[in-house]
């Protein structure tokens, strides 16, 4: 059974896109930690980060770059933190979260409430800045 971000992938389940190209898409968390939280994904379905085929682990975090660029351009914030932790879907994704202090990228603290139109207007800022 694909997992939930293949079927994003083939356009089965709606996301709110930031970026993409032939082999990665970038798309806004629905459970963000903070405004412009991104998962970066391989458009291939593997489960675990490292099993990635070497040509697109060394391309995720290239792409991942200019995405994270893009979310500091518009969510204000001291830097973008990278996370790979890859528990709660099995296919291998990258979160770009916008922080101020540590604390920001802790998965176990309460997430935002936001509606699909905050997301779709955060997602259509970093689209096009």
């Amino acid at each position: 059974m694909p997992s939930i971000f293949t079927r994003i992938i083939h356009g089965e389940i709606p996301c709110h896109k930031v970026g993409e190209d032939e082999r990665f898409l970038a798309f806004l968390d629905i459970n963000p930690l903070r405004e412009g939280h991104t998962l970066v994904i391989p458009k291939i379905e593997v489960d675990k980060f490292f099993d990635l085929p070497t040509d697109v682990l060394s391309g995720i975090m290239p792409f991942a770059q200019g995405v994270a660029q893009r979310i500091a351009r518009v969510v204000p914030c001291d830097r973008v933190g990278v996370s790979v932790v890859g528990l709660e879907v099995p296919h291998a994704h990258v979160h770009l979260i916008p922080l101020d202090r540590v604390s920001d990228m802790d998965f176990n603290r309460p997430k935002l409430s936001v509606t699909p139109e905050q997301l779709a207007a955060i997602a259509e800022r970093i689209r096009n800045v």
